[in-house]
């Protein structure tokens, strides 16, 4: 009978972080709400699908608003954040609500800043059509 050594896993210590940054990702199908640290280590991310919504209820302003109350939560308990600067990416109806949201859990946001990126010129544009 062999004796099996017993390995004590070491406990992952919680990293507090003050200031962070959220992305907030809305596109016509799903909003993506991503909180990172100063440098982009994620600290924790949800989607509307992660939260529950199944198919077009996704896109929907409570989707984003129920996604970025569960950030805030994680974020607020697991890594003591306090004040945020969003960046907003994409077109979708969760943009407003999703930042909204945060901002009810209780954590400051001191910038919105909007980062969807926009064609300078855009593609070539189709050929006339002939009758």
């Amino acid at each position: 009978m062999a004796k099996e050594k017993i390995v004590k896993k070491k406990k992952k210590s919680k990293k507090t972080v003050a200031v962070g940054r959220l992305y907030v990702y809305a596109t016509f199908n799903n909003t993506i709400v991503t909180c990172t640290d100063e440098n982009g280590n994620v600290l924790a991310w949800e989607t509307a699908g992660k939260a529950g919504f199944k198919g077009s209820r996704k896109a929907t302003p409570y989707a984003a608003q129920v996604a970025a109350g569960k950030v805030a939560d994680t974020v607020k308990t697991n890594h003591g954040l306090e004040k945020v600067d969003v960046f907003i990416k994409g077109i979708g109806s969760g943009r407003e609500s999703a930042v909204r949201a945060f901002q009810n859990s209780g954590i400051y946001v001191s910038s919105i800043k909007d980062i969807t990126p926009t064609p300078h010129n855009g593609v070539r544009p189709k050929k006339p059509r002939r009758v």
